[in-house]
């Protein structure tokens, strides 16, 4: 039987990891333009606003050329947060549109952020939509911080933090009030390749990306109370405080992979 944090478990990783990975692998000559849209998009629909040369949304397909002057190394994945904004661009729109939603691609002078978007179809059928918004990055931008990670320095720290981190909520009950974590928790140890990477990363980089991708879907489903609230407010920062290295941890063990140097 499913449980909410198995199905969180296997969804889909953040839409810009996968913009990112896909985008840089093709930018790198390893996968053809004709699979990149639809390896992005999935079973989704993707639209993009503000592309330059378009006065209206178009298709992610239709967008995407305006990335081909690009060098793979000039594409990366950003995952800011609150009082960590490393990686962006310094202050703007752009950068104040990525702390809110959490990620964001940078892609030479542009950046895009994808807003999802909920519709209610006549017969009362709920979808969402992805609208990736392009920002315009001043052209004299600071370079990113470099002081993130490398793949084999975000491995350790993830598996550090995945062991103190189920530690801490081993002392905290946890299954209390989530007791479906457990066994997400244990599925972390045992990646079934369902969230890969396109060709051209390397294996580091793959074992990463899939343990974060997934770990990613158990944080959103951890930081929420439990239904009934059955926990209280000091019980509810407690776990937020367990589960802050972790997360950390999780967001730095993503960019790292994404944006992992590419071979042939």
């Amino acid at each position: 039987m499913s449980t909410p944090a198995a199905g969180a478990a296997t969804l889909a990783p953040r839409r810009s990891s996968r913009f990112v990975a896909w985008v840089r692998a093709w930018r790198a000559g390893l996968v053809p333009f004709d699979e990149v849209a639809d390896a992005i998009a999935g079973d989704e629909e993707h639209l993009v606003a503000d592309a330059p040369g378009t006065w209206t949304d178009v298709p992610l397909g239709e967008a995407l050329p305006t990335l081909a002057k690009l060098s793979p190394d000039e594409i990366r994945l950003v995952l800011p947060a609150p009082g960590d904004p490393r990686g962006l661009p310094g202050p703007g729109d752009f950068a104040g549109a990525a702390l809110l939603t959490g990620e964001a691609v940078v892609a030479g002078g542009l950046g895009l952020i994808p807003q999802v978007r909920t519709h209610t179809s006549g017969s009362g059928d709920i979808f969402e939509t992805v609208l990736w918004r392009v920002y315009p990055l001043p052209a004299d931008a600071p370079a990113a911080s470099l002081t993130l990670p490398g793949a084999a320095e975000a491995e350790a720290e993830l598996a550090v933090a995945l062991a103190e981190t189920t530690a801490a909520l081993t002392r905290l009950d946890v299954a209390q009030w989530r007791p479906e974590l457990a066994g997400a928790l244990e599925a972390l140890r045992r990646p079934d390749g369902a969230t890969d990477l396109p060709p051209g990363f390397d294996p580091r980089a793959r074992r990463l990306f899939a343990r974060a991708a997934v770990l990613d879907r158990v944080l959103a489903l951890a930081g929420h109370a439990a239904p009934g609230g059955a926990i209280n407010n000091y019980e509810a920062q407690q776990r937020d405080a367990a589960l802050r290295p972790l997360t950390t941890a999780c967001r730095q063990a993503l960019v790292a992979a994404c944006n992992a140097p590419l071979r042939p």
